[in-house]
């Protein structure tokens, strides 16, 4: 069991020991550290905040822990109820609200939640303000308010009907082309909050809708991760309903991926490349992604004579960096697609719409869309290391190998040779190093990861 307190949030399993586990007490805990860095942030008397929570089984719990607490400080809530992370991030501006709390674990398994946390813009905490939060749960420095003082729960249960809403009144979206081709799309939302979510999208965009696992109980019928391996449900589901395509979002709906009319993957980092490409044939810009992602999008970006950046792992990097290089649309290689004509935040359904819309424009099917697009392979590993080791060392010493290539250093190291890259970085929270690389063949992938482990153990040895 496992409790992980980052500047981007607390997260961990349900139950067990406090300190160790996300427990009833860890829960408050950062809560009022949260309330306590708004007081103190703002300097104001009357603040309010907006939570929203996916369909996990603890959600419940952990969101009345959650908003009762922040009442406890004086602060008023927003209660959204089930809801889903991009809807949250949209409701905090909206409402004229401090900062939210949604409460998920994204795509971990269903005994882990987690408490993410948002500025007044529905965007996610910079590190300073994350640090911030956790000296301050650190030493308990909290003072509640008295009892003519507790804040106030407002509930509002349509939040998820006004995001769908505000989705199909993007420029770039258009609901009557997309009913005009009668799609047929399958659905996978793993029992969470895009279950309620995605299926009300496509019908106002009248798509015909097959739910499977759209129930929003928290019982996740497979691992929430929406990985090819996760996958084989809807996959044969399109096939046996001869669908145009899948769409599978994660509990949280901010990762989104799609499989094609032949119940194959789209590929999780396409879902962001053919945004992107519809979206640059609109509005000609540039684009960002982080540096474990494609280099596809770069592709697509330098064919609509855009630029394209890299930023360090992490969505609020990307969203900086999409702010600095003014991108018209940037994300991440998971399936998030950030497009900030709507918000500064991943959203699977401003993905879906866009996805939906380039869809009916071109008139072709899924596969022949993917295909146009150039076909790059991922491999993922890690190697382990001791506690005591040196590992910036080990990096520099890499770098130092590759000197004529080129070279990142803004996260972790990436090399970029002229037909595949690896990226390097060091975990944040236990001894290993995660390799990524990615080729044009998964053999060529697999083997520049092989070359590089044998590299980083001969540095060690």
């Amino acid at each position: 069991m496992t409790l992980i307190k980052s500047i981007s949030g607390i997260r961990g399993t349900i139950g067990g020991k406090t300190g160790d586990n996300l427990t009833p007490l860890d829960t408050v805990k950062f809560a009022a550290a949260y309330g306590s860095w708004l007081k103190k942030e703002t300097g104001k008397k009357e603040l309010k905040v907006v939570v929203g929570r996916d369909a996990r089984i603890s959600g419940r719990m952990i969101q009345e822990l959650t908003m009762n607490t922040l009442t406890g400080l004086g602060i008023d809530v927003i209660d959204l109820g089930l809801s889903t992370t991009p809807t949250v991030e949209v409701a905090v501006p909206i409402e004229k609200a401090d900062g939210g709390i949604v409460l998920t674990a994204s795509h971990n398994p269903k005994q882990w939640n987690a408490l993410k946390l948002l500025n007044n813009k529905g965007e996610f905490l910079d590190g300073d303000a994350g640090a911030e939060i956790l000296k301050i749960a650190d030493t308990e420095g909290f003072d509640f308010a008295e009892v003519d003082d507790l804040g106030k729960i407002t509930t509002i249960d349509n939040y998820i009907d006004r995001h769908i809403k505000e989705v199909l009144e993007l420029r770039l979206v258009d609901a009557d082309k997309v009913a005009k081709t009668k799609l047929k799309v399958v659905v996978d939302a793993v029992n969470s909050t895009g279950g309620i979510a995605i299926p009300a999208l496509l019908e106002k965009m009248g798509v015909e809708v097959i739910e499977l696992y759209c129930e929003p109980n928290g019982h996740f019928p497979h691992n929430p991760e929406p990985l090819k391996e996760h996958l084989k449900d809807i996959c044969e589901l399109v096939k046996k309903e001869k669908a145009d395509f899948g769409i599978v979002v994660d509990p949280d709906v901010d990762r989104l991926a799609f499989i094609d009319e032949n119940g194959e993957m789209f590929g999780e980092e396409y879902t962001l490349v053919a945004c992107a490409d519809y979206v640059l044939s609109k509005t000609p810009g540039n684009t960002v992604s982080n540096l474990s992602s494609s280099r596809a999008l770069r592709d697509i970006t330098q064919k609509h004579n855009g630029n394209y950046e890299a930023s360090a792992v992490g969505e609020v990097n990307v969203v900086q960096l999409m702010k600095d290089n003014k991108a018209v649309i940037g994300g991440e290689g998971n399936g998030g697609i950030i497009y900030p004509e709507s918000h500064y935040g991943r959203d699977s359904l401003v993905g879906t719409a866009l996805f939906l819309t380039y869809l009916a424009e071109k008139g072709k099917k899924v596969s022949e869309i993917r295909n146009e697009y150039p076909s790059y392979f991922m491999s993922k590993n890690k190697i382990q290391l001791t506690p005591d080791l040196d590992v910036d060392g080990v990096l520099k010493a890499v770098e130092k190998r590759h000197l004529n290539e080129e070279i990142s250093t803004v996260d972790g190291v990436k090399i970029d040779f002229p037909e595949n890259w690896v990226h390097l970085r060091k975990s944040n929270t236990e001894p290993i190093i995660r390799i990524y690389t990615e080729a044009k063949s998964q053999q060529e992938a697999d083997d520049l990861a092989q070359k590089m482990i044998k590299e980083i153990e001969a540095i060690i040895a």
